[in-house]
């Protein structure tokens, strides 16, 4: 079979934007197939590519201390777009990598229309294209349209789906700062975190508010898997009255200004650049809109926020991975298909540019005839590889965790020491293999 040259990606969301944007900086012909601005999704409304649904924020970019953390870290070696997007427009969160998401997305944008080696087509793809001449990279991301993933179910069988929630954003100027106070947890960070405390009385009484609160219709949704990840704040609250305080409201390591510690704690994450906006942190939510005002403002110091969105909750789509892809991320019976982001069984915004990442750089050495760019399972990159492609019965999405890593040949109690040793033993994993590229 004559060599393909050429590479089509589907999907503008982060994994596909990667992709195309690691083939094309490789001097690889590379179209971009996005279905916006002709089509949106239900959770879609920007034209830029790149669009974030969920949070603004990465997660921690302390990568001594933090899987996820440490993925970023392999990927800004390796070269990754996403991981340099997100560092020209964070704005302060503590350790955590947050960004201005209008800034961040229009930046990726800009760096692939404006590449010569990109061209961009806006379509809706309906069904898997040939792969006789050229590549192909699905990353179509969660929310995949009906129609390709009719086709995709139809050409490889078993389709899983899962609910993903997103949190309200409030106006900063709306938050009542005398019933907050600001300050990371632990005193980590610089304090970028405004902290909503509650006392017992006020805790108990959000709860059975929230308990009784109506939910928002899902309509075809209905029969999906709520991944725990994503768990709604309603869907916790369920299971327990205290288990809020123990996860999302949990008071540890924050202090208020008589240095006391409160009963419960709801922390806000600037949303933009500016601290215009702040984001409800571990607040994704199926309630109806009304009801998400009634019963959030119950939080003294949201009884007069103002909701510039509020949280929703969406289908995610993933194919059951390892009964269909390579480590690499290409289809079994067929090496020039390749699948990409979260509909691999990856989950999160890093887990899933890295698998576009991963995905383009396996295209790149095929075509350009290279040797393999290959990661084992002692970087966070390939144990993610490994993980989507190893037989599991009850394969469910996965992110970034220490845990899936190669374990350390001589054993570290210490859990500090254990992270740091593993960080190290990545990037020098990396480093090593940058080298032979």
């Amino acid at each position: 079979m004559e060599k393909a040259k050429e590479v089509i990606v589907i999907g503008g969301g982060l994994a596909g934007c990667e992709a195309a944007y690691y083939l094309a900086e490789q001097g690889i012909n590379t179209t971009l197939v996005e279905m916006k601005p002709q089509k949106f999704t239900a959770a879609h409304e920007s034209e830029n590519l790149g669009e974030l649904v969920c949070s603004n924020s990465l997660k921690s970019n302390d990568y001594f201390a933090n899987a996820c953390g440490l993925l970023k870290e392999e990927m800004r070696r390796i070269g990754s777009l996403i991981i340099h997007s997100a560092d020209a427009t964070s704005v302060p969160a503590g350790a955590a990598l947050a960004v201005d998401r209008e800034k961040f997305s229009s930046y990726i944008t800009e760096k692939i229309k404006t590449h010569p080696n990109i061209t961009v087509k806006s379509e809706e793809v309906t069904a898997l294209p040939s792969t006789q001449a050229r590549y192909v990279i699905v990353a179509t991301g969660p929310l995949t349209s009906d129609a390709l993933s009719k086709d995709i179910q139809e050409k490889f069988g078993k389709d899983l789906h899962f609910y993903d929630a997103s949190a309200p954003i409030v106006s900063a100027e709306s938050i009542d700062m005398d019933c907050a106070f600001t300050g990371d947890r632990y005193g980590k960070g610089t304090g970028d975190y405004i902290n909503c405390p509650m006392n017992k009385e006020e805790y108990y009484a959000f709860v059975d508010e929230l308990l009784k609160a109506e939910k928002a219709h899902l309509h075809d949704f209905e029969k999906g898997e709520i991944f725990e990840g994503c768990m709604p704040l309603e869907v916790m609250a369920s299971r327990g009255k205290d288990t809020l305080r123990y996860g999302t409201l949990k008071p540890v390591g924050l202090f208020d200004g008589d240095g006391k510690r409160p009963y419960a704690v709801l922390q806000l994450r600037k949303e933009n650049e500016n601290g215009t906006a702040y984001n409800l942190v571990g607040f994704q939510t199926n309630l109806k809109f009304p009801e998400q005002k009634r019963v959030f403002s119950m939080i003294p110091a949201l009884k007069n926020a103002e909701f510039l969105r509020y949280g929703v909750m969406h289908r995610n789509t993933f194919i059951y991975s390892p009964r269909v892809l390579n480590r690499n991320f290409s289809v079994k019976n067929n090496q020039r298909l390749f699948f990409a982001g979260q509909i691999t069984g990856v989950e999160g915004y890093v887990e899933s540019a890295a698998s576009g990442l991963l995905a383009a750089i396996a295209v790149a050495d095929e075509i350009l005839e290279r040797e393999p760019f290959v990661l084992d399972d002692t970087t966070v990159c390939g144990a993610l590889q490994t993980y989507i492609s190893t037989p599991n019965k009850d394969f469910q999405p996965m992110n970034a965790n220490f845990g899936i890593l190669a374990p350390l040949p001589t054993r570290i109690k210490d859990k500090k020491e254990r992270y740091k040793t593993l960080a190290l033993r990545a990037l020098e994993t990396v480093e090593t293999a940058l080298k032979k590229q």
